[in-house]
């Protein structure tokens, strides 16, 4: 599957818990962005030339949704004329109630963007006070009506979810009416406090505390149960979706597909040979400066050699309810996954499940899985 990233490092103000690459955007600033971004595709172009058209497209952020609809039907346009875009093709665009309304919706819609996700994070106030969100429920129950009524079928809310002293009946409360809007794709995330964030000193200076393991995995463990309750597939730790309506963008990450990308911050990867991955660093003006002198401004990350690609391929593939496929490991490695992977799977077999194909972790092996996967790496 052949796959574009596009990161859009904008948002209308920066939320204290995020760690992701972005900055507040004026008008100016994304105008020239969009710019810089269309020089980058036709870049990218120069050194893909065999890239076939893109089967998944995903605008990332930052806020994507602060573009206007014609600079994403003029980025959509770039897209066709120089790679294409397959008649099926999964095009996924990032938005946070607050950012949008039904025109701007149904501009989108009619531009190309099929699926859309909404960065709902909570349907109560004082939890999107807490994590700084520009929205109130109110906003984000309009979002998503309006996106149904501008067409979306194929519609992802976030939420997230181990807030400071959020109790259990809180959380089933809020995950509940997430469910009344019968999403096709729900993505759910445990607060964390990363390094740099305004969350992380709040917490070294004690002025939030962090959710306790024990209620955590509660937390987690509730959610799982109610939403397969409900009929979703929890495909993926993170990630529980309507039968047929996975995130096909995503999974090309977690297969170690093919994803060219463009945009300050992104990250690309060439799966041939072990796998190659590149970057582009974090500095705008530097993107601009490489652009305007016709330069490829992404960077090579990682090469991968035999051994360092099946350790990733593992480490993404229990990520997933498929786990990992024992045939094509065999297939594409050259070794059989239990005897490559024996001491960990020894170490870890507790949290394992095994079919005649398929090895994968349970779902107490992901509630520990930073932990279980150390063993594999």
């Amino acid at each position: 599957m052949s796959s574009l990233y596009l990161h859009i490092p904008f948002c209308s103000r920066k939320c204290p818990y995020c760690d992701f690459f972005s900055e507040v955007g004026t008008q100016q600033k994304i105008n020239n962005y969009v710019e810089l971004l269309n020089r980058n595709i036709k870049i990218l172009r120069q050194h893909n030339l065999d890239s076939p058209p893109f089967e998944t497209i995903f605008f990332g952020g930052g806020t994507p949704s602060l573009l206007s609809i014609q600079q994403i039907k003029s980025i959509l346009h770039n897209i066709q004329q120089n790679f294409g875009i397959e008649s099926t093709a999964e095009i996924t665009l990032e938005a946070n109630p607050g950012t949008i309304d039904l025109d701007k919706l149904q501009g989108y819609r009619q531009a190309g963007i099929n699926r859309l996700s909404l960065g709902i994070q909570s349907l109560d106030d004082q939890n999107l006070q807490l994590l700084g969100r520009i929205h109130s429920a109110k906003q984000a129950q309009e979002s998503i009506v309006a996106a149904r009524a501008a067409g979306f079928d194929n519609l992802s809310l976030d939420l997230i979810f181990a807030l400071p002293n959020q109790c259990l009946s809180a959380l089933e409360h809020d995950v509940s009416a997430l469910l009344d809007f019968n999403p096709e794709h729900i993505s759910l995330y445990g607060l964390s406090f990363e390094e740099g964030t305004e969350f992380f000193s709040r917490l070294k200076s004690g002025k939030i505390t962090v959710c306790e393991e024990s209620l955590y995995a509660d937390q987690y463990l509730l959610l799982h149960e109610k939403l397969v309750a409900a009929g979703y597939d929890h495909y993926e730790i993170s990630n529980f979706s309507r039968p047929g309506k996975r995130c096909q963008h995503n999974q090309v990450y977690w297969q170690r597909g093919n994803c060219l990308a463009v945009g300050v911050g992104s990250h690309g990867f060439d799966e041939q040979e072990w796998g190659t991955r590149w970057h582009t660093p974090t500095d705008m003006k530097r993107y601009e400066e490489l652009l305007l002198q016709g330069r490829d401004p992404a960077e090579l990350l990682e090469t991968y050699e035999h051994y360092g690609a099946m350790k990733e391929y593992v480490y993404l593939g229990l990520r997933t309810r498929d786990g990992i496929n024992l045939r094509k490991f065999e297939q594409k490695f050259g070794g059989q996954y239990d005897q490559v992977f024996a001491a960990a799977i020894h170490k870890t077999r507790q949290y394992i499940q095994t079919d005649e194909d398929h090895s994968r972790f349970n779902i107490k092996g992901w509630l520990i899985y930073d932990h279980l996967i150390s063993s594999y790496l």
